[in-house]
């Protein structure tokens, strides 16, 4: 995926500027993001032959996925980022793109009324303008010596900028998957033991019935002589 960043002001080192290149720091890796830096020679949008300025800033936002842009520190738009939005709009270069916006302003209402007129061109040339908005104070140091956004709280708020152009699964890691456990086969249960049947008692042997004696036999007395 890559962003493409636009930021409304002529002025390199303006805070816009800065807090867009800061604004490339906080996006996820494998997303890419060039900046246009063409603004200052982009001229009014007029029939005939589309000029170079033009045809690299088309051709660019066509090769992006996405657009971010920092509206100007007032409450006016500076008539080249109008010249921009024109020529990206006759060539179709905003149909359907999804674009956000970013803002820095001493005073909120100067950035909401900035936004509120970027907003309307936008969605006059197609684009799919973000909910996501950012209204920071150039009051305040927010940069550091490399450039990037110092306050955590910050750098969050514009990641949740840059998050709304950013499908799903390039914001949330991937989840590793855990192994599938094997599960172990079910123990087969031996079959119950079958209960030998009881043993019938042979009946008890009927005793005989013991043997009377005889009685003796009686003598006869002997006869006289």
């Amino acid at each position: 995926m890559k962003i493409i960043g636009i930021a409304a002001s002529l002025h390199a080192g303006s805070f816009i500027n800065r807090l867009l290149d800061a604004a490339g720091g906080e996006l996820p890796d494998g997303v890419g993001f060039e900046v246009w830096q063409g603004l200052g020679e982009i001229p009014p949008c007029v029939p005939g032959p589309v000029p170079r300025t033009a045809r690299e800033l088309i051709a660019l936002v066509a090769a992006g996925d996405a657009v971010l842009l920092t509206a100007p520190e007032h409450s006016l738009l500076p008539p080249e980022l109008t010249y921009a939005l024109d020529w990206m709009a006759a060539g179709q270069g905003l149909s359907g793109r999804h674009v956000a916006v970013m803002s820095a302003s001493a005073r909120a209402c100067g950035a909401m009324w900035a936004q509120a007129e970027l907003y309307k061109q936008l969605q006059g040339a197609g684009a799919v303008v973000s909910g996501a908005e950012l209204v920071i104070s150039p009051a305040c140091p927010h940069f550091d010596e490399n450039g990037r956004l110092t306050a955590p709280e910050l750098r969050a708020q514009v990641r949740a900028v840059v998050g709304r152009l950013c499908p799903a699964k390039v914001m949330e890691p991937a989840k590793v998957m855990e192994p599938v456990k094997v599960m172990e086969p079910a123990k087969v249960c031996e079959p119950a033991k079958v209960m030998e049947p009881a043993k019938v008692l042979e009946p008890a042997m009927v005793m005989e019935p013991a043997l009377s004696l005889r009685s003796a036999p009686v003598l006869e007395p002997a006869l006289s002589v």
